[in-house]
């Protein structure tokens, strides 16, 4: 099931994305989590070959997001500084990784 899209979305382009569910659970998630995390197929495949998707060679830095919207009603598209555009994240997706950190003890 996709949940609806949080009411309460917030990119900061030098920090990270902040996200309000339904339910009240605020995830903040930083620049860095967001850029590695990308589910797009090219950054899948360079994980599953052990390499990390940023910084690549010629990466700018410091990170950054360029712009960002909805992408329709199910997930946020970002676009990096790297000139990286292809991962969409989705509301589910974002959620997974929300409750997932919920559960880590800190």
């Amino acid at each position: 099931m996709t949940p609806n899209p949080p009411p309460n979305i917030t990119v900061k382009r030098d920090e990270g994305v902040v996200l309000e569910f339904e339910d009240g659970l605020v995830a903040e998630f930083n620049l860095t989590q967001v850029r590695l995390g990308c589910p797009c197929a090219e950054c899948r495949s360079i994980r599953e070959r052990g390499d990390d998707v940023w910084p690549r060679p010629g990466s700018p830095l410091p990170l950054r997001i360029s712009d960002a919207g909805l992408h329709g009603a199910w997930g946020l598209a970002l676009t990096w500084n790297d000139g990286h555009t292809t991962g969409i994240y989705s509301f589910e997706l974002l959620r997974a990784w929300a409750d997932r950190a919920a559960e880590t003890p800190s």
